[in-house]
């Protein structure tokens, strides 16, 4: 089985924990233990991850270092997808098997500069606020920023990705047996100009698009989209949450869900499923295995007509 597999940045920093490299780890390390079971011989596995929080605090500390050295956002995209792809190769090697390979690849991937997203930020990055706190940064730095449950967080354009430069290395090692670890927070982004070079643009990518587009590129049965709650609810932050067991192409909004949190997921998972016929997943990390089944989380398919609850039979 060919297997995309989407880690959430709150997967792998829990909501407001301070970002060391410590907590990281320990992070990273819970999740190499969750998606070992999936790196069976039998299966080609490419891992994604998110970098909002990381990209974010880099972000932070390039704008407080010296006048201009600030780092554009596409190179900032860059050094996260290094670091976290280490984190997460390194621990998955010490939870595999002695000789199981494991390959961290930068990705870069082509967005267009026309997209309507450069004109209206939607991706949250960084540290969470308080409202005063937000308001002075707006008037400091000029940042968008906007509400992020019950606090705040600033946010930048997220184009939506168009191809992925450099696929035929990646499923070249799959297909030797290696375990990707690729399209990290997203990807880099990049655009190509009328004489066919490329360039770096201020944007994040949004992991979960980037990842159905690998998916999708690389004809994987499965794409995972793995994050920090087990399911898609119906009326959730209310009273009477309800969660959803599966879902077919046409059963759900997702004009319904919050943007920058699950919106993105949910479109992920229908794109995937209505353009190849296979099946998406929404759900726990420490589910990821039960997800393959549809024993756990929310899974999307074709043949799906209906929502199902998960309390139902």
């Amino acid at each position: 089985m060919r297997i995309v597999a989407a880690l959430g940045g709150n997967a792998l920093l829990k909501r407001g924990e301070p970002l060391t490299e410590a907590n990281q780890r320990a992070n990273v390390r819970r999740a190499a233990a969750a998606l070992a079971p999936l790196c069976s011989d039998s299966n080609e596995v490419f891992i994604t991850h998110g970098n909002g929080p990381q990209v974010g605090l880099l972000a932070l500390q390039s704008a407080a270092g010296p006048a201009g050295g600030e780092q554009p956002l596409d190179v900032l995209s860059a050094e996260t997808e290094g670091m976290l792809g280490y984190l997460i190769e390194q621990e998955l090697r010490n939870a595999l098997p002695s000789g199981r390979e494991v390959a961290t690849v930068l990705s870069q991937l082509i967005v267009d500069p026309k997209d309507t997203a450069f004109g209206n930020p939607t991706k949250p990055i960084g540290p969470i606020y308080s409202e005063d706190q937000a308001q002075r940064l707006v008037l400091e730095r000029g940042w968008p920023i906007v509400k992020d449950g019950a606090a705040w967080r600033r946010v930048v354009p997220s184009p939506r990705p168009l191809a992925i430069l450099g696929l035929g290395v990646l499923t070249l090692l799959a297909s030797r047996g290696v375990i990707v670890i690729c399209v990290g927070g997203g990807g880099i982004p990049v655009v190509r100009a009328s004489d066919g070079r490329f360039r770096g643009v201020e944007a994040v990518i949004d992991k979960d698009h980037a990842s159905a587009l690998l998916a999708r590129e690389v004809s994987a049965d499965c794409l995972l989209l793995l994050t920090d709650v087990d399911s898609v609810y119906l009326g959730w932050r209310t009273t009477r949450p309800q969660a959803i067991a599966s879902a077919g192409p046409n059963d759900l909004d997702p004009k319904d869900f919050e943007t920058g949190s699950m919106r993105p997921k949910i479109e992920a998972a229908l794109e995937f499923a209505r353009r190849t016929g296979r099946r998406a997943a929404i759900g726990r990390l420490e589910d990821a295995e039960a997800l393959l089944t549809g024993a756990a989380g929310t899974s999307f398919g074709n043949s799906q007509v209906g929502l199902r609850m998960r309390n139902q039979a």
